[in-house]
């Protein structure tokens, strides 16, 4: 009999041993975010003006901040000169010359001509003495010289009236075309680059910091503002490699937000294939060791006054495990 209750007493030590050893699954740990939007400073100019303050809620297109605008309006105002002045020039090829112009032509045409008469006449009288040895022969040959350069004048005169009356080429007009694009083009970007001096909003949301003030420049790249969008915050979370397969993208996980008691029902939205090392605030135990996988847990509109970077964690439902 004693032996009999023995053996039960030591089969209900091993249950109660056994039970001891089970525990609840862990919380998964990580921080309340929200999606952000980082707006650069498209040129290295000085802050002229603040329209807002961290916190405010703004909408879509509000000027959040300005930038000095006189140098890159100064630019434009040069590309558009310099487009105005393609403009004209393309008009002027598609016009052709003037009559002027070709009047003027066809005055220095006659001007050749009767300069290369009068030195061909020069050259038949200089011929019959150069023969008879009446004058030098240099001076019969630079007579002749003469002669061909003031023929050669009449062709050059005859082809720069043809060129006049034939009006324009098409590759020349071509090549104005292209050089008034290229300048209308450079005055776009210039427009653009001004209207860009003015910072908007690309989106609802919230203004979360502002890192240069009025008077400040900063350098081409930098952040002058951080807006928190979207409609609801999320949970970025810390997914251990044991319990990764449990979780799915579109599943739903109950968050907790530290420091309060409602329980927010969240959808996977986002689980990173590559893992990352376990950060400081999620060691725990025997999980030091061990890779995490980042996931993105959406809440609903309702944990929207829950304050950014708040601790938050999600329990994975299912039985305890060893």
């Amino acid at each position: 009999m004693n032996r009999r209750i023995g053996m039960m007493g030591l089969a209900l030590g091993i249950v109660v041993a056994a039970t001891g050893c089970r525990h609840e699954p862990e919380p998964l740990l990580g921080t309340l975010e929200w999606d952000r939007i980082s707006l650069p400073a498209p040129a290295s100019e000085r802050i002229v003006a603040l329209d807002v303050r961290e916190g405010d809620q703004v909408r879509a297109g509000t000027r959040l901040l300005r930038l000095e605008p006189e140098r890159v309006r100064s630019q434009l105002q040069s590309a558009q000169a310099q487009a105005s002045q393609r403009e004209q020039s393309l008009r002027e090829l598609i016009n052709g010359p003037r009559r002027e112009q070709v009047a003027q032509a066809q005055a220095q045409l006659a001007a050749a001509q009767a300069r290369a008469r009068d030195a061909s006449a020069y050259y038949a009288r200089l011929q019959p003495l150069g023969r008879r040895q009446l004058v030098a022969a240099a001076d019969v040959d630079r007579a002749r010289a003469a002669a061909d350069d003031a023929r050669a004048q009449v062709r050059t005169a005859q082809q720069a009236l043809l060129e006049l009356r034939n009006g324009t080429r098409a590759e020349e007009i071509a090549q104005g075309e292209a050089a008034l694009q290229a300048a209308q083009a450079d005055a776009a970007v210039q427009a653009v680059n001004l209207e860009r001096l003015d910072i908007v909003a690309p989106r609802d949301g919230r203004i979360d910091s502002l890192p240069y003030k009025a008077g400040d420049q900063a350098p081409v790249g930098a952040t002058l503002a951080i807006m928190l969008v979207g409609q609801a915050p999320y949970a970025r979370i810390y997914v251990p490699a044991s319990v990764r397969q449990r979780i799915a993208i579109g599943q739903t996980l109950p968050v907790t937000v530290a420091g309060g008691d409602t329980v927010y029902q969240g959808r996977v939205r986002m689980i990173r294939s590559e893992p990352v090392f376990t950060p400081y605030y999620a060691l725990s135990g025997s999980d030091a060791e061990r890779l995490s996988y980042l996931a993105e847990v959406q809440l609903p509109a309702s944990a929207n006054g829950q304050p950014v970077g708040a601790p938050v964690q999600v329990r994975l439902a299912g039985a305890a495990h060893e």
